[in-house]
Order: structure tokens, then sequence, then C-alpha cells
């Protein structure tokens, strides 16, 4: 099967990614910024070759991807395997809020225990291993889907960080020491069903610099 390009984007800003505010499966709309940062990453890749525009079914992730489908008259194929990790109940917290109502459950998941799981909230919640393994297959597959063509695939930060290890073979407890920037572009190419990392965290389109998953 011949390699398939894939352009890997994270969405564009959201209020509670300004305020540090875990969304998770939670479904926030792109604010104001982040509608900016979506149109510039579509003029960004105006003139490169698109077979198809892939997203998480959540509409910060979709927003992002119909402002680079709607130049080329394409429909955004959506695929919840593309979600970010549901979190459970630490879904609509702040990061210092998650902090101090569950300091053992933060702990192991800043310590990167990839077993490890959240308490429940209004959905279970998902182990670093299950949503790795989740999210690598819902990009190969969108990739096998066009064997051979040029797809963009819009997902969210934690989606870009497994397609990054996966490329890189990282473990996944391994800290993460690599940027995961909102409407930023990043290139792999799949062969055989592997990943492989062309380039990474693209932004000369954005200014000023967007926020960083964990900034």
């Amino acid at each position: 099967m011949p390699n398939t390009n894939i352009i890997l984007i994270r969405h564009g800003e959201t209020a509670w990614n300004a305020e540090r505010r875990l969304q998770g499966h939670i479904d926030i709309a792109l604010n104001a910024e982040g509608l900016r940062q979506a149109a510039a990453v579509a003029g960004a890749l105006a003139g490169e070759h698109v077979d198809a525009v892939f997203a998480s079914d959540l509409q910060r992730a979709l927003q992002t991807a119909q402002a680079v489908a709607a130049a080329r008259g394409i429909t955004v194929s959506q695929d919840a395997a593309l979600r970010e990790r549901c979190y459970g109940g630490f879904e609509g917290l702040l990061y210092a809020e998650i902090e101090q109502r569950f300091p053992a459950e933060f702990a192991a998941w800043q310590a990167r225990d990839g077993d490890a799981l959240m308490p429940a909230g209004a959905r279970l919640a998902e182990s670093f291993r299950q949503f790795y393994a989740r999210s690598v297959a819902g990009i190969v597959a969108a990739a096998n889907a066009h064997p051979g063509g040029n797809i963009v695939v819009v997902a969210h930060g934690g989606v870009l960080e497994c397609a990054y290890r996966a490329a890189l073979d990282l473990s996944l407890e391994t800290p993460r020491n690599f940027p995961v920037l909102n409407a930023s572009i990043n290139r792999f190419t799949v062969q055989g069903g592997m990943l492989a990392l062309a380039s990474w965290g693209e932004v000369a389109h954005l200014r000023p610099r967007p926020l960083d998953e964990l900034s």
C-alpha cells in the first residue's frame, strides 16, 4: 500500500483552553481567536492538494476542519475515534481545581501512569493506554481510506500527542517535552499502518503564538 500523507491539525483556541479548564469530551466551541486561527490554517493550506478532510465530531475540531474543507468543496468526515481523551470527573474543572479535589488521581495523571483512571463523571474516563490505542487507530483508519493520498485530520491536543509518540516510538510514561499548539500544522506519513513524522509544530501562519496544551 502506498504512503498516505497526513496533515494533522490541533483545533483552534477555545475559551476553556485560555483559562486552563479541562475539556475532554465536553463539546466546547471555538472562541473568536480560535475562529481566526482556523481561517489562518485554511489560508496556509490553500495551495496544497487535499483529497479528504477528517475531524473529531466535537465542534471545536469540526469548526476548524470546516474552515479547511469549505474552500475545497469537501465534506468533513466526522469520526468519534478522533475525539480528545475522556477525563471522566476531571472534565469541566480547572487544573488547579482537579489537583485540590482529586490529589491522588491528579498525581497519577501527572506521573504519566498509562493505566491510571480518573474518577467517573458524566462519562467514564479512559486510561492513557486506552486513549492512545483508540486515537492512533483512528488516524491510521483515515489514512487507509485514502492510500497514496493527501488528507487533513483535525483533532485535539491529546490525539496529536499520541500520534507523535507513535511515530517516534516513545513510551507513554516519558515526559511530554514537545509543544502541542492550537491550530498548528503537523505532517506525518502512514505506510503499512505505521506513522512516521515529517514535520512538527508549524505555526508561521499564526500570530501571536498559539497556546500549548499544557501552557
